[in-house]
């Protein structure tokens, strides 16, 4: 009778406690599909000149019509996030944290340490020699106080209340190829991996890459060919990400990322391969015109990264660049993401909003 009753014991207070699991994991992917049907983002950048009015009204005109979440980069200023994140609660969107991740330009801790950025396959530090662009200040993802410094910000921005979600942006390499259609801009071919858009060769990743399989990748004749290089940068933009997971769980938010169009396309072009990674929800920038494409191309890379993404607890939601389109190619653009898999869309960015655009936004959320 004693061990029956032991039995009884035990099995009562498993119960209880898987019991507890399953209710805090049905509370917890409640609120990650919290508006599922489909959620509708946008992309803001703070400005220190705006008022608490100013960004009120913003915020109102948002929810008016039919926005849910505003990812707000505020150049991972917590302090600041801080003071925007309860204007746009008290409005009835979500607030997510977005930061710029590995390129970190203006960031004055990091502009202290040269060592610390990122170098292409011909010597060039993207701390004084950007490619492309000045502001394309890339840090080396495998340098440990790099590493640290950047997972100290996610940190910084997972602590602050009112906060759903910190979202990575840049979080990748430097474009090893460039958008087709953004060629012409720079005057520039790129039909084979070059040295300039070639990175990251510093004295630490060449060694530990060294070290881990005994060849130097300074020493390839043509590095595109080598799979274990390439699996290695791969590894080393994952490791942030998967330990920001950690980071944003900790601190009781989710990780959501911006990243390339479709996981294969991200590999190819960035390094970045985020269907392998730790992270609840991505938003992919599918700009269709960077691209050379038409507006139905939305649903075909939104439909591969679904795909890509089975198996997975990742959710996609589709990323729409608002000034390349109309209303009525607005509406479209959500249709394709919607009618292939995408659990949202989130738009590039809150300036491109006119009021015709907004009232697409209204008028599709509240169609039956």
């Amino acid at each position: 009778m004693k061990y029956l009753y032991y039995l009884l014991v035990v099995f009562a207070a498993s119960s209880c406690l898987n019991s507890s699991a399953q209710d805090e994991k049905a509370v917890k992917e409640k609120n990650k599909t919290e508006n599922s049907d489909f959620k509708y983002w946008v992309w803001i950048t703070a400005s220190p000149e705006k008022s608490d009015q100013e960004y009120t009204e913003e915020f109102k005109k948002y929810k008016q019509h039919g926005i849910d979440a505003v990812l707000i980069n505020t150049e991972a200023d917590a302090e600041l996030l801080a003071e925007l994140a309860p204007l746009a609660k008290n409005e009835g969107l979500e607030v997510h944290a977005w930061m710029f991740t590995v390129n970190r330009p203006g960031d004055k801790v990091a502009e202290k340490h040269p060592e610390w950025y990122a170098v292409s396959r011909d010597g060039k530090s993207t701390y004084d020699q950007p490619p492309y662009v000045d502001y394309y200040k890339w840090l080396c993802p495998t340098r440990e106080a790099s590493k640290d410094h950047i997972l100290s910000l996610v940190e910084g921005l997972a602590k602050v209340e009112d906060v759903e979600s910190v979202h990575l942006d840049y979080i990748r390499y430097s474009d090893i190829f460039l958008p087709i259609g953004l060629l012409p801009k720079y005057d520039l071919e790129q039909n084979e991996e070059l040295p300039r858009y070639d990175f990251c060769y510093c004295e630490v990743c060449v060694a530990e890459f060294e070290k881990q399989h005994h060849k130097n990748p300074m020493d390839f004749e043509n590095p595109a060919i080598d799979m274990e290089w390439k699996q290695f940068r791969l590894n080393k933009v994952k490791a942030i990400v998967d330990e920001a997971y950690k980071i944003a769980h900790d601190n009781g938010k989710y990780l959501t990322a911006a990243v390339f169009p479709y996981p294969e396309m991200a590999d190819h072009m960035v390094r970045q391969r985020w269907d392998k990674w730790d992270v609840d929800m991505v938003l992919p920038m599918i700009y269709y015109n960077f691209y050379n494409e038409e507006v139905d191309w939305i649903g075909y890379a939104t439909g591969q990264g679904v795909k890509d993404l089975e198996g997975t607890n990742t959710e996609l939601h589709t990323g729409i660049y608002l000034p390349a389109l109309n209303p009525k190619e607005l509406k479209q653009a959500i249709n394709y993401a919607r009618d292939n898999g995408a659990k949202g869309a989130a738009f590039f960015d809150g300036g491109a909003f006119t009021p015709e655009k907004l009232e697409v936004i209204e008028s599709v959320k509240h169609a039956k």
